[in-house]
């Protein structure tokens, strides 16, 4: 993926003193440090000459950006909700948006410092997670698919049950978190991923568990590398990632499985405890920025939420059917609504379960699998031996005259 550099760093900059002269007039000193939490690379970072989006800040405001990771809403929720760190900025994923709001964990937005909301499309607005458009701007959208590689994979792809497949026992990674994993079982047995009855949950922890002997590994980012490398030739995950692997290995390719896939938004929030709330929207309004969007969505891959911020995007990317589906794909797709806390603790456990099975079904391959790298061993060591037989006869003939 080509990035974009239709922007000279003068011009980036002097935009950037535009959007945020309130901060930038004020002294260096008395400009604060904000927290931002955000999914694992999920911000240009001035790799392979992309804008740095935080040092752009910076040096716009002289607001310091202390930017930290997680790698699922599940593991942003825990962080958040122990307590201990203050963070001025999150980016959770639409459902989670929900329960934050739900729980009393969000502060409403001051949306005279965020400008730039006027920016972000009508069609990303009065989402059913934050109707009243309160406690949210839209960062990126986009969607879940199924990755593979066409060197090892050659027939078509079209479904979700590939990665059933026990022809790629060992080559296929699933996502480690039981959000996104249940919603591809419960595709794949008809049921809404937002199904709330137990019966549908248990059927699909079975068909998890059945996954459970081909599966290399659960992972988040950790697919990233595993993919690029070919240790593994079969993974679910969110299409914008899919375009920044297929940067760096051209064998790989992407599936909208029939059976219909998860689509979403992340949005920008700050919770109630934010100690810099003028400095955290001073940020959601930078990352509003047409320019600064693009830029930062070049790199990354996702799908803008401000149509404005294309033309500053490599046109490749732009028009990627990757990043920015037909109607008639999108229309396969569902968004996550944010489940009963019964739910959601049900579905905790059963993730759980799932994830620590030893049942009967799983052993046995697993032992089957075993026992056919035992034998193939055991094949090899009596080639061998039969080698050296050989040779120690031709030996002795030799040594005999032949005889």
């Amino acid at each position: 993926m080509k990035l974009s550099r239709c922007l000279a760093v003068s011009m980036l900059l002097f935009l950037c003193l535009q959007l945020t002269a309130p901060f930038a007039s004020a002294a260096p000193a008395q400009q604060p440090t904000i927290n931002v939490y955000n999914w694992g690379m999920y911000i240009s970072d001035g790799s392979n000459g992309s804008i740095d989006v935080n040092k752009a800040f910076t040096e716009a405001t002289g607001i310091k950006v202390n930017y930290t990771t997680f790698d699922s809403n599940e593991t942003m929720y825990t962080r958040l909700k122990s307590g201990g760190t203050n963070y001025d900025v999150i980016i959770p994923s639409d459902y989670m948006v929900a329960r934050l709001i739900e729980e009393d964990m969000l502060s409403p937005l001051n949306f005279d410092n965020i400008p730039n909301y006027k920016n972000i499309d009508e069609s990303f607005r009065n989402q059913n997670y934050d109707p009243e458009n309160q406690y949210s701007v839209p960062y990126t959208w986009g969607t879940v698919g199924l990755i593979y590689n066409t060197k090892y994979v050659t027939e078509p792809v079209n479904s979700w049950r590939l990665m059933w497949d026990s022809k790629y026992a060992g080559k296929t990674l699933m996502f480690d978190n039981p959000r996104d994993s249940f919603a591809i079982a419960e595709l794949l047995l008809g049921y809404s991923i937002n199904t709330e009855k137990d019966e549908e949950l248990r059927a699909a922890t079975e068909e998890l568990k059945r996954q459970k002997p081909v599966v290399q590994s659960y992972v988040m980012d950790q697919i990233f590398d595993s993919m690029v490398n070919e240790e593994a030739w079969i993974g679910a995950y969110y299409a914008g990632d899919y375009l920044t692997m297929k940067a760096e290995n051209d064998n790989l390719a992407f599936c909208f499985p029939d059976e219909g896939f998860n689509m979403f938004i992340d949005a920008m929030c700050i919770p109630k405890n934010a100690t810099n709330k003028a400095a955290a929207e001073a940020y959601i309004n930078f990352l509003c920025s047409p320019e600064i969007s693009g830029q930062n969505m070049d790199a990354l891959g996702y799908s803008t939420p401000i149509s404005a911020a294309k033309e500053y995007m490599d046109p490749e990317v732009a028009n990627s059917e990757i990043a920015y589906p037909s109607a008639e794909t999108l229309a396969r797709g569902s968004s996550f609504m944010n489940l009963s806390a019964d739910t959601t603790q049900n579905m905790e456990n059963l993730w759980l379960e799932v994830k620590t099975d030893t049942s009967e079904t799983g052993s046995t391959n697993l032992l089957l699998y075993a026992g056919i790298a035992v034998l193939a061993a055991l094949v090899v060591v009596l080639v061998l031996m039969n080698q050296r037989k050989k040779k120690r006869m031709a030996a002795r003939r030799n040594a005999t005259g032949g005889k």
